[in-house]
């Protein structure tokens, strides 16, 4: 590794003249916006469309990758290194993903980061490099351990806490800061107002709009406050749909007055908190535009409501281009020269880079889109990059990363945050907290779904664990999501060596072997707690069960504020941020926003 010095001067004559020529953190003012527009203008067109792509790259290290990185590179991008990529396409941004075996550990990040800005710096004229990444919390993390991680935005939701989020969105920014990256694709403004959606669920911060506006606006000043963009999605409103649009096309039927009153609401809040960026959803929603377009890539919505109604003139970035639901009508080669005509600035890791590439750049030299257009993106994308310090100094230290990224007082601020947003459903017969002196022996049974990244998991194990921490004897027996008679007669049989049962609900459906679990676990005579480990919905199948919980995920801060709530070391104060209906009779609500019992 090059020391700092080597590393900073690396592109140091275009480092030193912009820091002359930009605030640091500053707002586009009109003698920087004439500055960066002088930039623009010594730039070629390759340049200028590379700076609108943010996309994957494979590999730990922006010039030394594993093998199988580079093979995959190659496969998929035509480059063996990140450093290759940055050379031929002069991409503005890149994302990190788990899978893409970019986010290992805390400092193998920062080295990354700086290997793709030297790579960048280097390059005539060159560039920084935007790096992003989604780090909602809860399920949806591409940072684990030992980074901090954080309860996910229906936890939060169930918090109630607008300095809770903002605390959140001020300590996880920081450390994605100290890492090198500077743009995060959260929170989440949808406001999830479907039980049966698939892809949002537990992501939002609940189904009451002004509720979800108030903790998504919170968080977003945490992370302003941390130098980090934060990114509201998914717009005009991804909360009310029951396909995933990862794998369909998506279409919600609100009317323009319910979008007015529900979706639009959040966004709103967002853009007065100002947010940086803000991620468009591959849905169709035809009372915003009737076209058959998704959002992505509608004029209508995206300039139409966002820019001009809403007057957001932020950066904006499309939802992953690989996507289902942004690929139904049109090809490849025909959705980022249309997601710029709609108005976005960035295009988020598209399926084939090349084929996306290179159509942008014959769209401009066949004067589909103009270069003014064009220009119109790329000279927002570096008000961004301004503001967020990177035309200063891109660079991060590996002592920084030492001295920020996942502290004790960090994990701590979260563990105190996640017991804030347990929350008590049921609690019949006073059966919780229970006591080591009455119940000393538990089994944790339940379902495990994979663990959430950088988690420990799985669930029954972290659960059990938790539990003999806090002075019980506590055996984990995994039973899966669907579980099999012979499971289910296993798990049985232990529940008769047992003073009480655990189990762990994941998504239960009217349908799942999960029901049959309980039941079974019921019949015993054993009293069993039951906790939600991802939706709250869980609740309204089982209602038998004497003691439930809502978690909201399976990530280790969640479970073990759980194991808390469950030995009375905390009380629950968690309040439920969604309704919860009668399956069988949706207009019947069960338990109501705001619902939830304390010890």
């Amino acid at each position: 590794m090059p020391s700092r010095r080597t590393v900073l001067a690396v592109g140091a004559g275009l480092t030193t003249a912009l820091a002359t020529a930009f605030t640091v953190g500053g707002t586009a003012h009109a003698d920087a916006d004439r500055r960066l527009r002088a930039l623009i203008s010594r730039m070629t067109l390759e340049e200028k469309v590379g700076q609108v792509f943010v996309t994957r790259v494979y590999g730990h290290s922006a010039t030394a990758p594993d093998q199988a990185d580079a093979d995959a590179n190659l496969a998929e991008l035509g480059v063996r290194t990140a450093a290759e990529l940055i050379a031929r396409y002069r991409v503005g941004g890149i994302i990190y993903f788990t899978w893409a075996h970019n986010t290992r550990d805390p400092l193998q990040i920062a080295d990354l980061s700086n290997g793709l800005q030297r790579a960048s710096l280097g390059q005539p004229r060159g560039l920084p490099v935007l790096v992003s990444t989604d780090q909602e919390h809860g399920i949806v993390a591409r940072v684990g351990e030992p980074a901090t991680l954080f309860p996910g935005a229906m936890a939060i939701g169930a918090g109630g806490s607008r300095a809770d989020a903002r605390t959140l969105g001020r300590v996880a920014g920081g450390e994605l800061r100290a890492m090198g990256v500077r743009q995060d694709y959260s929170p989440v403004a949808d406001v999830n107002v479907n039980p049966a959606n698939p892809v949002i669920g537990v992501r939002s911060f609940g189904a009451d709009p002004e509720a979800v506006a108030e903790l998504a606006a919170a968080e977003i000043r945490g992370y302003r406050a941390a130098g980090v963009a934060a990114t509201a999605k998914h717009f005009p409103g991804h909360g009310d749909t029951a396909v995933d649009s990862h794998y369909g096309f998506p279409v919600i039927t609100h009317t323009r007055e319910v979008w007015e009153r529900l979706d639009a609401v959040p966004f709103r809040a967002a853009i007065a908190a100002g947010v940086d960026s803000i991620m468009t959803a591959h849905i169709l929603v035809p009372s915003l535009d009737d076209s058959g377009d998704p959002a992505t890539l509608s004029r209508p919505v995206v300039t139409g409501l966002l820019r001009e109604k809403l007057g957001y003139d932020g950066v904006v970035v499309t939802d992953a281009l690989d996507m289902a639901g942004v690929r139904t009508k049109y090809g490849d080669d025909r959705v980022p020269v249309l997601a710029l005509k709609a108005g976005v600035d960035q295009l988020l890791n598209p399926p084939k880079l090349d084929v996306a590439w290179n159509a942008v750049l014959r769209a401009v030299r066949d004067g589909e889109l103009t270069e003014a257009r064009l220009e119109e993106s790329v000279l927002r994308i570096l008000r961004l990059k301004d503001r967020l310090g990177l035309l200063a100094d891109p660079y991060v230290s590996r002592d920084r990363v030492r001295r920020t990224v996942g502290t004790k007082a960090h994990l701590a601020t979260a563990d105190r945050i996640a017991e804030r947003t347990t929350t008590l459903l049921v609690n019949e017969g006073a059966l919780l907290p229970l006591s080591p002196r009455t119940h000393r022996r538990l089994l944790v049974v339940g379902a495990d779904p994979a663990s959430p990244s950088g988690t420990t998991g799985p669930p029954t194990g972290v659960l059990a664990a938790a539990l003999t921490e806090l002075g019980f004897t506590a055996t984990a027996l995994s039973t899966g999501t669907a579980p099999s008679a012979e499971t289910i007669a296993r798990a049985v049989t232990a529940a008769g060596e047992a003073d009480a049962v655990v189990v762990g609900t994941y998504n239960v459906s009217a349908t799942s072997p999960q029901k049959t679990l309980v039941g079974q676990l019921l019949a015993t005579g054993r009293p069993v707690v039951a906790v939600a480990v991802r939706n709250p919905y869980d609740v309204a199948q089982l209602p038998s069960v004497t003691a439930y919980l809502a978690s909201y995920s399976w990530t280790d801060v969640e479970l073990r504020a759980a194991a808390r709530v469950i030995a009375g070391a905390v009380a629950p104060q968690g309040r439920l941020p969604v309704p919860v209906q009668r399956p069988d009779e949706p207009a019947s609500v069960l338990y109501p926003i705001g619902h939830g019992l304390s010890y």
